[in-house]
C-alpha cells in the first residue's frame, strides 16, 4: 500500500521535492566531475526544508500566517523553476562531456533534407525578428500573467492544478537537458558572433538579446561563448511549457488565453527563426507537452486523492 501523502504538501510540491531529490543523487553521484556539487546539494537541501516549512506553517496559521512566507508558499515556484534549470542545464554536460548536436542536427537533414534555420533566413526581416524576439523573451513572463490572474480568483483550485502541470513539465523538461546536452544551431550551424548583423532588429533586439544570452549562461563579450553556454537546445523547452500556458489558460477560459495563443504560436516560431533551437527539439517539445498534460493530470489527481483520505 502506498505511503499516504502528507496534508501540507501539494501535488507541485511533491514532484518539485522529487526532482530535487533526483538531481541531489546524480550531482553526488557525478561529483567527481561537478566541482561545486557540495554547494548544489547543500543549496537543493535548503530549498526542500523552506518548502516543508512554509508550507506546514502555513497549513496551521492558515489567514493568521505571515503574509511573507505565505506569498513564498505560493510563488516559490518561479524561482525555483529558475534555480534547478541553472543547475540542471550547466552541469549536464560536464555529466556527458560531450554535446549532441550532431545528432540533432543528422535527424533535421535526414527529415528535411537541410537545415531549418538556414533555410527561414531567406525570410528574415528586421521588423520580424523584432517581433519574434520580444515573443521569445516573454516567455517567463506568460507563466507570470497567468498565475496572477489564477490566483486572484476565489477558488484556487485552478491555479493550484495550474501550477502543478507547468511545473512539472519543466522538470521533464530538465530531464531531456540531463540526458542530451545541446547549444543549439546558433553555435553549430551558424557564427554566433554574426548573429546580430544577420539578424538585426530594430528597437529592442540586441538588448533582449544579450538578456536571453546572460540568462543561458553567456558572460558579455566572452571570446568563447560555446564554453558558457547552457546546454538547453533539446527538447525546446519554450515550446513545450508555452503549450502547456495556453493548455492551462484556455481549460480555465482565463482573459489572457487569447493573448497567450498569438504571444506563445509567435514564441514557438521564433525558436526556429532566432536559430534557438533545431526542429527536432520543437517537435519533440510537442511530444513531452502531450506526455506533460496527460501524465501530469494523473499525477495530481493521485495526489490530491490521497490528501482527501488522510
Amino acid at each position: 500500500m502506498l505511503m499516504k501523502r502528507i496534508s501540507f504538501i501539494r501535488s507541485s510540491d511533491f514532484v518539485t521535492i522529487t526532482f530535487i531529490v533526483a538531481l541531489s543523487i546524480i550531482e553526488v553521484l557525478f561529483s567527481s566531475r561537478i566541482q561545486p556539487w557540495f554547494f548544489f546539494v547543500s543549496l537543493n537541501l535548503l530549498l526542500m526544508l523552506a518548502i516543508v516549512l512554509s508550507s506546514r506553517y502555513v497549513q496551521i496559521k492558515q489567514n493568521k500566517s505571515n503574509s511573507i512566507i505565505a506569498f513564498f508558499r505560493d510563488w516559490y515556484l518561479i524561482p525555483c523553476i529558475l534555480l534547478i534549470y541553472t543547475q540542471t542545464s550547466s552541469i549536464n554536460h560536464t555529466i556527458h562531456q560531450r554535446d549532441y548536436d550532431d545528432t540533432l542536427i543528422a535527424i533535421d537533414r535526414f527529415i528535411f533534407h537541410g537545415d531549418p534555420t538556414q533555410w527561414i533566413y531567406q525570410f528574415s526581416h528586421p521588423f520580424i525578428t523584432e517581433i519574434l524576439q520580444i515573443a521569445y523573451s516573454s516567455y517567463y513572463l506568460f507563466f507570470v500573467a497567468l498565475f496572477f490572474e489564477l490566483y486572484r480568483r476565489n477558488d484556487r483550485t485552478e491555479f493550484h492544478s495550474g501550477a502543478m502541470l507547468v511545473v512539472y513539465g519543466f522538470y521533464l523538461s530538465y530531464i531531456g537537458y540531463l540526458l542530451f546536452p545541446a547549444v543549439g544551431p546558433r553555435f553549430t550551424l551558424h557564427n554566433f558572433f554574426s548573429t546580430e548583423t544577420e539578424l538585426p532588429g530594430i528597437f529592442i533586439t540586441k538588448y533582449l538579446r544579450e538578456i536571453v544570452n546572460s540568462g543561458g549562461g553567456v558572460p558579455a563579450g566572452v571570446p568563447n561563448p560555446i564554453d558558457f553556454v547552457h546546454r538547453d537546445a533539446f527538447p525546446s523547452g519554450h515550446t513545450q511549457l508555452t503549450l502547456v500556458a495556453m493548455y492551462v489558460a484556455f481549460t480555465a477560459n482565463t482573459k489572457i488565453r487569447w493573448w497567450l495563443f498569438v504571444g506563445g504560436s509567435l514564441l514557438i516560431i521564433s525558436t526556429i527563426y532566432m536559430r534557438y533551437h533545431y526542429v527536432t527539439d520543437v517537435i519533440v517539445g510537442v511530444v513531452f507537452f502531450v506526455f506533460t498534460i496527460w501524465s501530469g493530470k494523473r499525477i495530481n489527481n493521485w495526489w490530491n486523492e490521497g490528501i482527501k483520505n488522510v
